[in-house]
């Protein structure tokens, strides 16, 4: 047994900062918008909470003591990190190195606006990088319409070799369906190596979490890759169509 699939202890970051422009309300943090009476944050927090980790962390942000007051009342022992300035994915995962500094183990991150993920999906995540010796894994799905999203490309190993923005493909990457879903689990401490160097040196001047992946390609550290069997459970929330579309699809499952 390698050294990187001996069981590992878990912590989870949720990201929940986000300000949700699009979603029409500004006075209310997007991942408190609720599906069938419950924030969708709360469905995210509730798979991570039945993977028993030994930490849960949320990242917020913007409007962040409605959040606070919510998931701390449900989940007595979660933690949550205050982003005062949204610069990005990379630098809210940043947010948490002080606060994870003594943990060893693997570092699951998850998105506070993607409330149809299940339990199932992110146990075949953990399990998969667990038993391939993987540095990262990465959560994907295949989509019918991949447009505006990050293509997977992978090597003839079956890992991944690079994260391809939309607007950055060629047109054969544009042809692949197989999208990042912004999901990922980590070996806690090759990820936070990797974080100090990132750099704003985009369009949006934040820093990207997707950017590590180069430095760990650099390194030749595997990075592999999961595929949603269901590719609805990783679509995040971002206007209030996809918010009633979640609610049907929610309404739908509770009534199975």
């Amino acid at each position: 047994m390698s050294e990187l699939t001996k069981p590992s202890k878990l912590a989870v970051v949720i990201l929940a900062a986000g300000k949700g422009t699009r979603m029409n309300n500004p006075e209310i943090a997007k991942v408190m918008y609720e599906i069938n009476g419950r924030p969708m944050v709360d469905y995210v927090v509730d798979v991570a909470a039945k993977l028993q980790p030994t930490r849960i962390i949320a990242v917020v942000g913007w409007q962040k003591q409605s959040v606070i007051d919510y998931l701390s009342a449900k989940y007595p022992s979660m933690e949550f990190i205050d982003q005062c300035e949204q610069l990005g994915t990379g630098h809210a995962v940043i947010q948490t190195s002080e606060p994870l500094k003594d943990f060893d183990g693997d570092l699951l991150v998850l998105s506070g606006d993607v409330p149809l993920l299940t339990e199932q999906t992110v146990k075949a995540l953990i399990g998969y990088h667990r038993t391939n010796d993987s540095v990262a894994t990465i959560l994907t799905a295949e989509l019918d319409n991949p447009v505006g999203y990050g293509r997977i490309v992978r090597n003839q190993e079956n890992n991944v070799e690079k994260i391809v923005e939309h607007k950055d493909a060629t047109k054969k990457q544009l042809a692949i369906r197989e999208i990042n879903s912004g999901i990922y689990v980590f070996v806690k401490q090759k990820l936070m190596e990797c974080l100090p160097h990132l750099s704003v040196n985009n369009a949006q001047g934040e820093y990207y979490l997707t950017d590590v992946f180069e430095l760990f390609w650099k390194h030749r550290w595997k990075v592999s890759a999961v595929k949603a069997i269901d590719a609805i459970e990783v679509i995040g929330i971002n206007d209030i169509q996809q918010l009633e579309e979640a609610r049907t699809i929610m309404a739908t499952r509770t009534a199975h």
